[in-house]
């Protein structure tokens, strides 16, 4: 399950509907991570793009390794401003076994870190500025990503 948001991720929400969800299940680990926005150079929040065509593939293809360790994956993701101190993405795996949870998220944060088509621009002085030396080039994105 992918979902995306314009503004901040409702936290408290998804994550009750998403334990709610799966409660029948029969999963022993349910693994979130949570992304925040960090109050630091001054910023007032965080602004995204997304493409979402190759977003939805890509998750689709983190959704198929899942499966094949008997995991769900679900994740959630702003659009547009974040500001400071609220999340701009959510992620979760719940599966019958935490080693495999725990493994599994780390390994798709890290991913999603290195190869999802979002870009991250700061809000500062009421400009949007390209963060460029926090972002990660997508290999084979050509002007998308520099």
């Amino acid at each position: 399950m992918l979902e995306l948001f314009d503004g901040p991720v409702p936290v408290e929400e998804i994550l009750v509907r998403w334990y709610r969800d799966e409660a029948g299940s029969n999963y022993g680990a349910y693994i979130p991570f949570i992304g925040t926005i960090r109050d630091e150079d001054e910023i007032s929040g965080l602004s995204f793009d997304i493409y979402e065509p190759i977003l939805e593939s890509w998750f689709n293809a983190w959704q198929e390794k899942a499966k094949e360790a008997g995991a769900i994956l679900k994740m959630a993701h702003s659009r547009g401003d974040v500001p400071l101190h609220t999340s701009s993405y959510i992620a979760a795996v719940f599966s019958p076994k935490r080693k495999v949870a725990l493994k599994m998220i780390n390994d798709f944060v890290e991913d999603f870190k290195a190869s999802a088509p979002i870009w991250k621009y700061d809000l500062k002085d009421g400009k949007r500025l390209y963060a460029a030396d926090r972002s990660t080039p997508i290999s084979g994105s050509g002007l998308l990503g520099e």
